[in-house]
């Protein structure tokens, strides 16, 4: 269809003021995501953003931030246990919803509250959940 969105560009999801380091620490180092420079226009506002295969996460600052009320990103992992693994050892608590056609999946919440979902690699037809 001429014109309709192909791929997405960012998702925002929101933080406390102050809480950068704690972003660097979950997103950075715990999922393994590579930060990048926010434009100078912006950076006075603080936040972090990281650089997905497919997009970006932007990390927002909201001095009243609700994080139930935002959407949540689902993130595309080769490695879905290992992930699992890597954020339950950090006591990091992960939890499984219904199944989604032809994929693993689980959730989490970042430090600040936000949703986070996880889905591994799609699964041969023979092994999909009716």
């Amino acid at each position: 269809m001429a014109g309709a969105p192909i791929r997405l560009h960012h998702v925002l999801l929101a933080s406390p003021p102050g809480s950068e380091g704690e972003a660097r620490r979950f997103f950075g180092e715990l999922l393994g995501l590579a930060e990048v420079p926010k434009p100078a226009s912006l950076a006075r506002r603080g936040g972090v953003w990281f650089e997905l295969e497919d997009g970006q996460l932007h990390i927002g600052i909201e001095r009243e931030f609700r994080p139930a009320e935002k959407a949540h990103p689902a993130f595309a992992v080769p490695d879905l246990a290992a992930l699992r693994r890597r954020l339950i050892a950090a006591g990091v608590e992960t939890w499984e919803d219904e199944p989604f056609p032809g994929r693993d999946r689980f959730y989490a919440r970042d430090p600040f509250g936000n949703r986070l979902e996880f889905l591994g690699p799609e699964r041969p037809e023979k092994e999909r959940v009716a």
